[in-house]
């Protein structure tokens, strides 16, 4: 594993004179440590000092941090202002965070941002090996996974933004915006924290680079891209194992009797106009001007972490949010009263850990959030499981913590109606709200998210790839070996294969010219045809059932051999159907032009006329709906083009072609589009012809655009006549 990020996992300090390196502080650095540490890879990254300090000790940096498995990027001063506080924070930041007004477009940043991202990719590509993994992170680097793809073309990679991506409308005013996608399809794998984001980045791969996607895989191209989301968790472990030491115990009673037992209200925050603290304070104002009752028995402790001090618009939140501290406390404070303590500095783990702990109320509502650990360290804190969460809509965590007082943070009487209702909520409700947040954030800890990630990258990898086209002379010499055999296997797949995909099911019906060829193909003594499809045997018998041709209907649960009679696979009853119907028709109901399709061993969801951008939305929560469940019941779940399928048991095409396959044919071609015919690829013998029909990844050896092309394939076979 070669991980990417702009930061090392330790930052070199310069000291008298000498260097040394102290272990980098920040979720990133704290997510990865664990998985860094494991493996036998490196880290690349800066290492967080400019490099005319470092003018002739480079070579032993180098030596110290391989000590840590790091490689470093060296960036100048330059570098620095214009790479990283230039384009990735006055131009990606604001912009993926919804602050247009904050947004800069400078020419010159963006050429030190692509160069910057050019030195990074060429690092990596250096130190890595084809069958290594690279795995880059966030908004600095963007353009590093097709730099790293042009150097290796074979590698798997990974991304993962950890800010928001925004939606079209504003990511369109980016005037790099192809690059930055490119950049990114660059990878295997592109993750975002929440389906929202997944969901904006694909409709932007969509409307600027004109590729659609089936169930978040980037159609087009050379390779299969695949987008998902993977919310990002905290060490539970270490927050809550703090939480209960003794030495957190007394700073939380010191807290405590500093406040003089009123009830306290915590907020947390790096120094960032993204983050809400203006309007969080304004709401506190408004609180204590509606509720004179709260006045004196409530104390509102700000925690604010410096950051960016040298830009201008940090200086001058500062200065406003001193301001209104100042404001506030004079309106409303008394003798032996301060409405809010201010803290402006880092504090120590144990010291947040117990701050966390004392708090009541925890005020977490940025205006826009990637995800937003704060959230989940208070809530991992709650030893004594009491405590309430107020927490922003905005923030990628709202969709994981629905239990918390979700607000709008641009609401400021709406926030101000939420301190009150968390103030005054009853014990029994806010025991049982922290409970079932508790058992979530225990259950999705950074350590699952790094290990989610790692296992679908890993599952881009082995037998897929990319099937090299099946023209010239590989298309002769399959020609050839039809031609020569004595006895012959054909395996065709229906939907997308042999007839174009069609609005609904039943518009597929094959026509004239293909039966034609069909029952030409199966008039030959020496050829074996079956029809291997998901679709209902009813149908495949009504349309195909005339013809001498073997039938595999619900991708195998039926199989019909030659002048013979259905026989089921599989043996199982319908139960479990009145389980899972109720929620494919509950989503078909709220994505218009979806329906669902129910067969005797399966039900499938199509949404091939749903609206895109409402079908994007609906099938990443219906397929984790539908996993959940299935793992219960024991059901499979499969995502084909633009269907949803569960079926009860194991069963797929390459079981059901199992009983030809024995009979050992002298030449074999199956032909398929989706992924319940990689199942059919894999079972086949050595030197079958196998043929992907469509783009991306897949076990086959040879591909083919689309079903006109498999089709003149056939005619081709069907007209040939055998050597002599």
């Amino acid at each position: 594993m070669i991980i990417v990020s702009n930061r090392l996992p330790v930052t070199a300090k310069q000291e008298e004179g000498s260097i040394h390196f102290v272990p980098s502080v920040g979720g990133l650095a704290t997510g990865l440590r664990s998985v860094h540490a494991s493996g036998e890879g490196a880290w690349v990254g800066w290492p967080g000092i400019a490099a005319e300090a470092l003018r002739g000790t480079e070579a032993a940096v180098r030596r110290d941090l391989a000590g840590h498995n790091c490689v470093p990027v060296f960036l100048s001063d330059r570098d620095v202002r214009d790479y990283y506080g230039g384009f990735s924070n006055r131009a990606i930041w604001p912009l993926f965070h919804y602050f247009t007004q904050h947004a800069a477009y400078d020419r010159s940043h963006w050429e030190a941002y692509r160069r910057v991202n050019e030195r990074f990719a060429a690092t990596a590509a250096e130190v890595a090996r084809p069958e290594d993994a690279i795995w880059v992170h966030d908004y600095h680097l963007m353009l590093v996974p097709a730099l790293i793809r042009d150097r290796l073309p074979e590698v798997r990679i990974g991304f993962f933004l950890h800010i928001p991506f925004p939606s079209y409308e504003v990511f369109r005013l980016l005037p790099w915006r192809q690059e930055i996608l490119d950049g990114l399809l660059g990878a295997d794998l592109v993750g975002f924290h929440t389906y929202d984001y997944v969901g904006h980045f694909l409709d932007a791969v969509h409307a600027i680079l004109g590729r659609g996607n089936v169930s978040g895989n980037v159609e087009g191209g050379e390779r299969a891209v695949r987008a998902e989301a993977f919310p990002m968790g905290i060490d539970y472990v270490r927050f809550r194992t703090a939480a209960e030491a003794p030495a957190v115990q007394r700073e939380v009673e010191r807290i405590k009797g500093h406040v003089g037992g009123r009830k306290v209200i915590l907020s947390v925050d790096r120094l960032d106009y993204t983050k809400g603290v203006l309007e969080r304070l304004e709401a506190f104002d408004l609180f204590l001007t509606e509720n004179p009752a709260w006045r004196e028995r409530v104390t509102l402790i700000l925690l604010l972490v410096p950051s960016r001090t040298r830009v201008e618009e940090y200086r001058d939140l500062k200065r406003q949010i001193d301001e209104r501290v100042g404001r506030i406390n004079g309106r409303h404070g008394s003798v032996g009263w301060i409405p809010i303590g201010y803290l402006y500095r880092s504090v120590p783990f144990e010291r947040l850990v117990a701050l966390y702990r004392a708090a009541d109320v925890a005020l977490v509502t940025p205006l826009r959030d990637g995800m937003n650990l704060v959230a989940k360290e208070y809530v991992a804190s709650q030893v004594e499981g009491d405590g309430v969460l107020v927490l922003s809509e905005f923030a990628g965590a709202a969709q994981e913590l629905g239990e918390a007082l979700l607000v709008n943070p641009n609401d400021v009487p709406g926030m101000a109606r939420a301190i009150r209702e968390a103030l005054e909520m009853p014990k029994r409700e806010r025991g049982e709200r922290l409970r079932r947040m508790a058992e979530r954030v225990r259950g999705h800890t950074v350590d699952g998210w790094a290990a989610d990630f790692l296992a679908e990258l890993a599952s881009r990898d082995g037998p897929d790839r990319a099937p090299q086209p099946l023209a010239g002379d590989d298309l002769e010499r399959l020609v050839a070996e039809y031609a020569a055999a004595e006895t012959r296997l054909l395996l065709l797949d229906y939907d997308g294969t042999l007839v174009p995909f069609a609005p609904t099911p039943g518009a597929a019906k094959p026509d004239r010219a293909l039966r034609t060829v069909l029952a030409r193909l199966a008039g030959d003594p020496r050829n074996e045809v079956a029809i291997v499809s998901g679709r209902d045997r009813e149908t495949l018998a009504a349309w195909l059932g005339d013809l001498d041709v073997a039938l595999v209907a619900e991708h195998g649960a039926w199989v019909r051999e030659r002048g013979g009679a259905w026989r089921a696979t599989v043996a199982r009853d319908a139960a479990w159907k009145e389980r899972v119907r109720p929620i494919l028709e509950r989503y078909a109901r709220r994505t218009p032009g979806a329906i669902v399709e129910e067969k005797a061993f399966s039900l499938t969801w199509h949404f091939r006329r749903a609206e895109p951008y409402a079908s994007r939305l609906r099938v990443p929560k219906l397929l984790g709906a539908l996993r959940d469940l299935a793992a219960h019941l024991d059901l499979h779940v499969l995502a084909g083009d633009h269907v949803i399928e569960i079926k009860a048991g194991a069963f797929h095409k390459g079981q059901a072609a199992a009983q030809w396959v024995e009979r050992e044919f002298r030449f074999i071609l199956a032909a398929g589009d989706d992924r319940t015919d990689e199942d059919l690829f894999g079972a086949l013998p050595a030197g079958s012809c196998t043929i992907k029909v469509g783009g991306g990844r897949s076990r086959a050896t040879y591909r083919l655009p689309g079903p006109r092309e498999v089709r003149a394939l056939l005619a081709r076979l069907a007209g040939g006549r055998r050597r002599r």
